[in-house]
């Protein structure tokens, strides 16, 4: 293996030389990257393997399908803002959408001034175990979804995205759209990002095989299953801190301001660090170790 990883990384700099754009120089990347990968992955660190998996392989897999990750996150927002249009323009669309039982106790809770009191549970604890294995079962089924050409997996994340913003405009149109996000979104921007990346990976599996670049649709399939499983399990951990807020905090959305702001920058900035900027310097980084510099 390494004699063969010497091998490719001597054409490699050969390639990136003379044929920069070439295919064949992006596919003696692609070798040398797996072999590179085989051979850390091989050697004894002090790091578990489960912290390798979270530290090393779900960025750089992020990274590698960050297209498609980046088209789910733009359906939702394209049909987050369906949704809260359509209900804007069609007064019965909100109860088509939400069901009258749950629109109903919004409103009551509405009236009687404590209009997120739904978030208010007895029990805490079950509270946060309850939704955390409820929104894992949940990404579970948009992923496999994605078995079928990613159809379902689009559903799914249609449906979420329309119930959503019918559920914001519900709020908007009662004055409460500030106080909606200062009080959803604390555990709403980890849980619907960990949904959009879970839905992102049901179409990374589902299309693997329709676009198999240059291996074949099979074996293409198998690493398109192979890095769906690793993005999806990923996000466990982001679904389980959405579900301690949602179950723990959000109930308390009349904390101070500033707490509240605080909350909303920390998940913010931990979905931006893990999701786009870390897999963005880990690639970089990955990328300056295994090619090297031409000599003249």
């Amino acid at each position: 293996m390494a004699h063969d990883f010497v091998q490719l990384v001597d054409d490699l700099a050969y390639a990136k030389t003379f044929y920069p754009s070439s295919r064949v120089t992006r596919l003696i990347n692609s070798l040398a990257s797996r072999i590179y990968l085989r051979i850390y992955q091989n050697r004894k660190e002090e790091s578990s393997r489960l912290a390798r998996f979270w530290r090393y392989d779900v960025p750089l897999t992020i990274a590698r399908h960050y297209k498609i990750l980046l088209f789910s996150l733009f359906l939702f927002v394209l049909f987050y803002l369906l949704g809260f249009l359509s209900a804007m323009y069609d007064p019965g669309f909100t109860r088509e959408i939400l069901g009258n039982s749950y629109v109903d106790l919004t409103e009551k809770h509405i009236r009687e001034g404590n209009p997120f009191g739904i978030y208010q549970y007895g029990n805490a604890i079950l509270a946060w175990f309850y939704i955390m294995m409820n929104n894992v079962m949940v990404s579970l089924l948009y992923f496999v979804g994605g078995l079928v050409a990613g159809i379902y997996s689009l559903k799914g994340l249609v449906q979420t995205a329309m119930m959503v913003g019918v559920f914001n405009y519900m709020f908007a149109a009662k004055g409460l759209g500030a106080d909606f996000f200062l009080a959803v979104m604390l555990h709403g921007l980890l849980e619907l990002t960990s949904i959009v990346v879970a839905c992102g990976a049901g179409m990374v599996m589902g299309t693997s095989y329709f676009f198999p670049g240059t291996i074949g649709r099979l074996q293409a399939f198998k690493n398109g299953v192979k890095d769906g499983v690793k993005i999806v399990i990923g996000v466990v951990p982001v679904f389980a801190l959405a579900a301690f807020f949602e179950g723990c905090i959000t109930g308390f959305y009349k904390m101070p301001l500033v707490l509240n702001i605080i909350l909303l920058l920390f998940s913010a900035s931990l979905i931006a660090w893990y999701f786009v900027i870390y897999p963005y310097r880990l690639t970089r980084r990955f990328r300056e170790e295994t090619v090297p510099t031409p000599h003249a």
